[in-house]
């Protein structure tokens, strides 16, 4: 039988595939110049338009470890979805080095700024998760955009921001159901009945997670709009690496595993990698739910080895899986 743990996981932007043809990818660049729900997943980042803004003081809380990571993300970053396997490992071969602070973004505030570029409705966001879904190797269905499609993401971050104020380490794993919500189960995660069903599952308190949503979370939603606004952030994922000199190496967009591993090493030379159990027992012990990619990345396999492994692991009946149209997520039994 495989223990439970909790686990700090990471949780990734309306994002667009382009892989057919330079023409195409041209004028991908030139539409993404335009709206920030048209993003080339091979830079991996998702922009958003700029805004005017009074800067305001940010509280910035001491930190612990030698490196600080600021994390500028949101709920439907789909580049973010992408970049949940390295930052899985990162977390476990340095996480005794550093913290993660989480900031929401505000990716999609409402559908009445997004009538360019390409994409003007939200049905027009469904083909291209599933191509960028493809891109990142990470199961996205594209259909809630055409069976029950999100007015914005701002609700799922007020209500990040809400699951915080109770417990940091659950309002992670929050951010993660709501993402698998979304991501795979085609769930309206703007909806409150699926937020408090998240909520529930990973032990919060509904009804004080309620009080906060419609309260003091919008007030700390606002204040992570706001730095980031004056952090000078255009798109997500965003990490900032920061050192207790505040030195500052960024990290922007999906990018290969190295270059995460690299910027903490900058900033913290001295920072020793732990060879952690790939066996999946700890895997599943430690994170509960897993994708193909990301229990790939984390074992040393091959995306194929990967699935085989898995796969006969489901049969054993150690490990159940959802399937979503474009992929399985694996869960402990």
């Amino acid at each position: 039988m495989f223990r439970q743990s909790i686990n700090l996981t990471i949780a990734l932007s309306l994002s667009l595939s382009n892989c057919t043809g330079q023409e195409k990818n041209n004028q991908m660049k030139k539409e993404t110049q335009i709206n920030p729900l048209l993003c080339d997943p091979q830079t991996g980042v998702c922009e958003i338009p700029e805004t005017a803004g009074q800067e305001s003081q940010h509280d910035h809380a001491a930190i612990e470890k030698p490196v600080r990571i600021i994390y500028f993300t949101d709920p439907i970053c789909s580049s973010c979805w992408g970049i949940e396997p390295q930052l899985k490992k990162l977390k476990l071969e340095y996480g005794i080095h550093f913290n993660i602070e989480y900031r929401m973004g505000g990716l999609l505030p409402s559908w009445d700024i997004y009538n360019s570029g390409g994409i003007g409705k939200p049905s027009d966001v469904s083909h291209h998760w599933d191509e960028v879904s493809a891109y990142y190797q990470m199961p996205i269905d594209g259909d809630v955009w055409l069976e029950d499609p999100l007015p914005s993401s701002y609700p799922p971050s007020i209500a990040f921001k809400a699951a915080e104020l109770q417990d940091k380490q659950k309002a992670i794993l929050f951010l993660r159901r709501i993402r698998e919500m979304v991501f795979l189960e085609k769930k309206n995660i703007t909806k409150w009945e699926y937020l408090a069903i998240a909520a529930r599952e990973v032990g919060l308190d509904v009804k004080q997670l309620k009080e906060d949503f419609e309260g003091k979370a919008k007030l700390l939603f606002q204040e992570d709009l706001d730095f980031s606004r004056q952090s000078g952030v255009r798109g997500f994922p965003t990490l900032f690496f920061t050192d207790s000199l505040t030195n500052k190496l960024t990290v922007y967009g999906f990018k290969p595993y190295e270059q995460f591993e690299q910027a903490l090493l900058q900033l913290y030379p001295k920072a020793t990698k732990k060879l952690y159990d790939r066996s999946p027992e700890f895997l599943f012990a430690y994170f509960k739910t897993l994708t193909t990619q990301e229990f790939a990345v984390l074992s040393g396999k091959t995306f194929e080895e990967a699935k085989k492994t898995l796969e006969d692991l489901a049969v054993k009946k150690t490990i159940t899986r959802y399937d979503s149209k474009n992929g399985p997520l694996w869960k402990l039994k």
